[in-house]
């Protein structure tokens, strides 16, 4: 139990943290896309709601990887990627049933319902990654 929570926390906080940086590089990329004035702040930001949405990999990944681990990368990081569509698009679902309003709101043509975002593929896989990389530390360096 103790170390479910640990990883749990530990995932919340990688998950919170990844999307900030993320966000806040993005919104670089799209300014100078977009021939706009950059926001040198660098401000990014995410949603109390992704801390619980992030550390469900505490729950999730650990009997899950016993299957994936011999699985081909290229595999693994399409099922980790198909994986966080899946959740992100429940829990959006979910928080939008319960609060009325989903806090992300995709409006792309590559997003499905505003919940997820088929183009951010690449980047949940390279996420994916990160993700199996930090519980295989983790596992090897911390002993409950």
């Amino acid at each position: 139990m103790k170390e479910t929570i640990f990883y749990f926390i530990a995932f919340g906080c990688l998950g919170i943290t990844t999307e900030i940086f993320f966000t806040a590089l993005s919104d670089v990329v799209l300014s100078i896309k977009n021939r706009k004035k950059i926001n040198y702040s660098l401000t990014g930001h995410s949603y109390i709601w992704m801390f619980g949405i992030y550390g469900l990999v505490a729950i999730f990944l650990p009997p899950a990887y016993d299957f994936l681990a011999n699985l081909p990368l290229l595999v693994r990081l399409l099922i980790y990627a198909l994986a966080i569509f899946i959740v992100e698009f429940i829990t959006g679902w979910l928080i939008e049933k319960i609060t009325g309003k989903c806090p992300w709101h995709y409006d792309t043509t590559w997003a499905v319902k505003g919940y997820i975002r088929l183009d951010y593929l690449p980047f949940w896989m390279v996420f994916g990654w990160i993700i199996e990389r930090v519980y295989l530390f983790l596992c090897n360096h911390f002993v409950f």
